[in-house]
């Protein structure tokens, strides 16, 4: 006779699963603006999903709008890193779920180096916050369906530059 494991380790299971997924999509969110590859940046969201960047003094829109203007904004920076951090997860947590939503509160710091012509120094830009990911369970896997950047401090940065 087969064995079987009891339902609750395989809802679990299911949990922990899921919840290494949507960490993993919230590094890859971070990675893609950090390495200015916005196909993939795209392909991390929904169909309809769309970011928020207004409290860091830029737009809001949806997922090609946003990567055009971060593609545009970071073209200022030679270097660009996000430190993702304090990751909570609630699943279940969207006005329209099925079993297949989750809701991401994460804090961030984002370390960027101005990028200047002639190699001198350029001063740093370092800012910080919280994100707001809102995330759905789609036949390719969880993607984003919604982000929205929360800027707490800023510390730092050229004089003229506008907001990330």
């Amino acid at each position: 006779m087969p064995k079987t494991e009891p339902m609750t380790q395989r809802a679990e299971f299911a949990t922990v699963r899921d919840r290494l997924a949507v960490d993993d999509l919230v590094t890859a969110y971070a990675v893609a603006v950090d390495d200015g590859d916005w196909a993939a940046y795209r392909d991390l969201f929904t169909a309809d999903g769309r970011a928020d960047y207004r409290s860091a003094g830029g737009i809001e829109g949806d997922a090609d709008e946003i990567a055009a203007w971060l593609a545009e904004s970071l073209a200022l920076f030679g270097m660009c890193q996000h430190l993702i951090v304090n990751r909570q997860v609630r699943f279940g947590a969207l006005d329209q779920d099925t079993g297949d939503t989750a809701r991401v509160r994460a804090d961030y710091v984002n370390p960027l180096r101005f990028a200047e012509a002639d190699g001198s120094a350029a001063p740093d830009l370092v800012c910080g916050g919280r994100y707001d990911f809102g995330v759905l369970r789609t036949p390719d896997g969880w993607r984003l369906n919604e982000v929205v950047v929360h800027e707490k401090w800023r510390r730092g940065g050229a004089p003229g530059a506008h907001g990330l």
